[in-house]
């Protein structure tokens, strides 16, 4: 018997709290085994000119992690040329271990565009996605967009109503390009590293 697996994955440009309460929230709700977090490679839908290199996003997420046995970090799109699509990152894992039964965990508003992605279907049927609302309910457009995918790809879509946080990478980035303070929005020791390599800042003169 496989264990169940979660799937975090992102540019983590850089992680912070709110990935981490989102994975924590999804596990305990659906009694996952294990998280793993997967930084993208080259990702087909960022401009990837603000994306600091993987070795450094890895890092941070490493440190992320440290105390939590039920979060690892993967390599596995960092490792693999081209682009990063989401159904290659899904092959790979079933490949490795094809005994777990893995939980795809995203933003409910990704319901929405699911089908402009590369080989939806074969994400939809071979993992239980796990889409996560802000607030307390689901929106009426996210409850069709969830039903509508379920009916045609036969797939299974659960609505994780997650605490609302707040937070983005994009905004801790402007943050620490005006030298504002990005303190309790990311974990202590990636803020020191952050500080201490000196990433995202404005360099002034």
């Amino acid at each position: 018997m496989g264990k169940k697996v979660g799937i975090m994955g992102g540019t983590f440009n850089p992680v912070h709290n709110g990935h981490l309460i989102l994975a924590e929230n999804a596990r305990e709700v659906f009694s996952l085994d294990e998280i793993l977090f997967i930084p993208s490679g080259n990702s087909y839908m960022k401009d990837t000119a603000s994306i600091l290199a993987g070795c450094i996003r890895a890092r941070m997420i490493e440190l992320a992690l440290e105390g939590n046995p039920y979060f690892s970090l993967s390599w596995i799109d960092l490792k693999r040329e081209g682009p990063t699509y989401t159904c290659d990152t899904l092959a790979q894992l079933k490949e490795m271990n094809p005994e777990d039964q893995y939980y795809f965990i995203m933003g409910a508003d990704n319901l929405l565009t699911m089908e402009s992605w590369k080989n939806p279907g074969f994400i939809l049927e071979n993992c239980i996605v796990i889409a996560a609302v802000r607030g307390n309910g689901t929106e009426s457009r996210i409850e069709r967009a969830a039903g509508y995918l379920q009916d045609k790809y036969n797939s299974h879509i659960n609505i994780l109503p997650a605490r609302y946080i707040d937070i983005s990478s994009s905004e801790i980035r402007q943050r620490l390009k005006e030298h504002k303070s990005v303190r309790y929005m990311l974990p202590g020791n990636v803020l020191r590293y952050i500080d201490e390599k000196g990433l995202y800042r404005e360099v002034s003169g």
